[in-house]
């Protein structure tokens, strides 16, 4: 019995060694299309930037939710409990014409950047001591980011 299996043992390996394998897949072509000047590794990193941008604008357009009781962002909208937030980036405090600010506001001698509306947003109070605004700190840093973000292109719009 033991010379039938050495005998068959070569030919089961080759019988197995042809079942169930698939033929050398054929060679594929691929054709890459760049622009002129432009590197692949540059438009994948521009589209990751543009959809973490979105990502970011939209979020910010959800929590900016809670604030708009009080505040709009649209070109030529009306002033509610507190001033039309459009183009605010770049606008000195307490300059939005038919709005009645607070002395401290009014005074404060602001020009908002992103980063002065970053630290105003985490605590107005400390930072315009006097403000009217009756909204709390934000304390989360991706929140008041998004929320900046979601001004700025609701402006840029």
């Amino acid at each position: 019995m033991k010379a039938v299996l050495r005998a068959s043992a070569p030919v089961l390996l080759i019988a197995l060694a042809a079942c169930g394998s698939d033929p050398a897949p054929e060679p594929t072509e691929q054709i890459i299309v760049r622009e002129p000047g432009s590197d692949a590794s540059d438009a994948a990193a521009l589209q990751a930037a543009d959809d973490t941008a979105a990502s970011l604008v939209a979020a910010g357009k959800a929590a900016f939710n809670t604030c708009v009781a009080c505040h709009v962002v649209e070109k030529g909208g009306a002033n509610r409990i507190g001033p039309n937030l459009y183009g605010v980036i770049g606008r000195a405090a307490g300059s939005v014409d038919g709005f009645k600010y607070s002395d401290a506001m009014a005074s404060s001698g602001i020009t908002w950047t992103k980063e002065e509306l970053d630290s105003y947003l985490a605590n107005p109070a400390a930072k315009v001591p006097g403000t009217t605004m009756m909204a709390g700190a934000i304390t989360d840093a991706g929140r008041r980011q998004a929320i900046i973000a979601y001004i700025e292109d609701a402006s840029a719009n």
